[in-house]
């Protein structure tokens, strides 16, 4: 007879599940970037964090992003469940530890989305970026657009920032936020070209509602380090084919997504702008297989990955543990024999 399909099971420590709320508590941008940069400057192959899947319904789909940590510690997998028709959309993150395979965390990762994004940014601007107070141009005044400058500013000195939205309402209202709640120097601009102007670094988070792109590369310096986070699907732009083409390195966290499946390097590429010899890798910036010089305008795109999730909620994971955080689940799944 076969070996019952349950034999030799291991104990393992309870899974803790961790609420929104729980993130919100346990978010520390400086841990954060400190986890991504360690990860992004060790050995990453490329079977350790495969292109994501999507199963796609009637106005539904569900995306998978797997990735093995070079922690040594986790692999993990985010799903994301998503209803056009309801406008609707859950996140869940779900970590295995790589000795036991036992089910280590269940996350809700709707938080976790922007706080990867924006630290990942951070990571990638203070490889790029010149070593001195930076004065920053904020594209955009929404949620994503402020996750971007304050995880920069936990982690490099900020000397002034200039904001630019369309609606003016709007981008007063996020540098008196900004001001009053992290102290920085910042003004709204009448325009893009204005916020610009001078800049170190861009950080975008703002497409147009007609998809044309928010920055244009006559509006860039030498010197300049642009983020670029809102293009990540092929009918998205967000900088135009002359900002491609005046770049001198394109750094990107998934380059093959980035040069195949965005609408600005689509649009480049329609153009006849020829990117792939300055393209790189995230990890290559970060391990300075890949370097700038100082007069380089450098562009970093990013659509997200697997990788920066687990990562993140690895280090979430072990501060709930030390602080007590969490819920820690009754009955979880079982790691047996195979």
């Amino acid at each position: 007879m076969g070996t019952p399909l349950f034999a030799d099971t291991i104990q393992v420590p309870p899974t803790l599940f961790l609420t929104d709320a729980d993130v919100a508590r346990l978010t520390d941008w400086r841990a954060a970037f400190d986890a991504l940069r360690a990860a992004y400057a060790s050995t990453i192959a490329a079977s350790m964090v495969p292109p994501r899947s999507m199963a796609r319904g009637d106005g539904t789909w569900l995306r998978g992003l797997t990735a093995v940590s070079p922690s040594g510690r986790h692999m993990g997998c985010k799903l994301i469940s998503a209803s056009m028709k309801a406008r609707r959309a859950s996140y869940l993150i779900s970590l295995f530890d790589q000795e036991t395979m036992g089910l280590a965390a269940l996350i809700d990762g709707n938080r976790i989305t922007g706080i990867r994004t924006a630290v990942t940014a951070a990571v990638a601007v203070d490889a790029a970026a010149p070593c001195k107070p930076l004065k920053v141009a904020v594209i955009g005044s929404g949620f994503e657009a402020k996750g971007l400058l304050v995880a920069l500013a936990a982690v490099r000195d900020v000397a002034r920032v200039r904001v630019f939205s369309p609606t003016p309402v709007n981008r007063q209202r996020f540098a008196s936020t900004i001001h009053e709640e992290y102290g920085l120097h910042i003004e709204a601009a009448a325009s893009a070209s204005e916020a610009i102007d001078g800049a170190d670094v861009v950080l975008c988070a703002a497409r147009s509602r007609d998809e044309s792109p928010v920055i244009r590369g006559e509006w860039l310096a030498p010197g300049m380090t642009v983020v670029s986070i809102g293009s990540t699907l092929p009918e998205q732009r967000e900088v135009d084919e002359q900002a491609i083409a005046r770049a001198s390195l394109i750094v990107a966290d998934m380059p093959e997504e980035v040069a195949h499946d965005t609408g600005d390097m689509l649009a480049a590429t329609r153009a006849g702008v020829q990117f792939a010899a300055k393209l790189v890798s995230l990890a290559d910036l970060v391990g300075r297989k890949a370097t700038r010089k100082p007069d380089d305008i450098v562009l970093y795109k990013s659509v997200g990955s697997a990788l920066q999730d687990v990562i993140t909620a690895e280090m979430l994971l072990a501060r709930a543990r030390a602080m007590g955080v969490g819920t820690e689940l009754a009955h979880s799944i079982v790691p047996v024999a195979k």
